[in-house]
């Protein structure tokens, strides 16, 4: 894949280095040189432009990356500008990144491909982990639902899976277990990693380290963990 990053701060310098990386090829754009500087020997190629202004943005190549990121934070201005200007010249794949639920709706109206919130989603995260006292992976699905993965509660150890009734008791419906499994590497070094566990089979049991994932709303997520603490 092709991409093109404009705003090489922190979020989309990490971001261009990050899918450089993964075998990619990234163009990166910043108004800031020393932005640019800072990244370029890391990335395909990178651009010292201002992309609220119409001609100097047409002269990166839009129309020929996969998807153009519009990784502008501080500057709510040259973000929302920056995507008028994409839309006007016809871009067709867009992802922008919002600082603020105000800058969120404004980029609703372009109809882009996806809104970017990093620090929300950052900060509803850690509250998450705070509240519930664990460590929880989650990807939102919709306003309200989850699928959501993280360590089984103490409370459940030594239970067998098929007891469980997650969905009757709590409206969370159990998609997967992985158990740490010893492994031995090429060399013979053995090692524990995570494997999916088929918790489906005769009367396995929950055991301490199980990850599990599930699917349902936060509210009912919530819930769940106030009832067994």
């Amino acid at each position: 894949m092709r991409y093109l990053i404009i705003g090489l701060g922190i979020y989309g310098s990490n971001l261009a280095t990050d899918l450089t990386d993964m075998g990619h090829e990234v163009i990166g754009a910043d108004v800031d040189s020393s932005r640019v500087n800072a990244v370029k020997d890391y990335i395909s190629t990178a651009y010292i432009i201002d992309s609220t202004d119409e001609q100097s943005l047409g002269v990166l190549p839009i129309k020929g990356v996969d998807l153009v990121i519009v990784a502008i934070g501080e500057n709510f201005g040259a973000s929302v500008k920056t995507v008028a200007l994409l839309k006007h010249f016809g871009v067709e794949h867009i992802y922008a990144r919002a600082i603020d639920p105000i800058h969120e709706s404004i980029l609703q109206g372009f109809n882009i491909d996806r809104i970017l919130t990093p620090e929300q989603r950052a900060a509803r995260d850690l509250a998450h982990e705070l509240e519930l006292g664990t460590k929880v992976d989650a990807l939102r699905i919709d306003e309200t639902h989850y699928v959501m993965k993280f360590k089984i509660p103490s409370y459940f150890y030594g239970l067998k899976y098929s007891g469980l009734e997650f969905e009757k008791k709590y409206g969370l419906k159990l998609v997967s277990v992985a158990r740490l499994q010893k492994k031995t590497n090429k060399i013979g070094i053995g090692h524990m990693q995570a494997m999916v566990y088929d918790f489906g089979a005769g009367d396995a049991e929950v055991c301490e380290g199980d990850v599990i994932t599930v699917f349902g709303s936060m509210k009912n997520f919530r819930e769940m963990y106030r009832n067994i603490n």
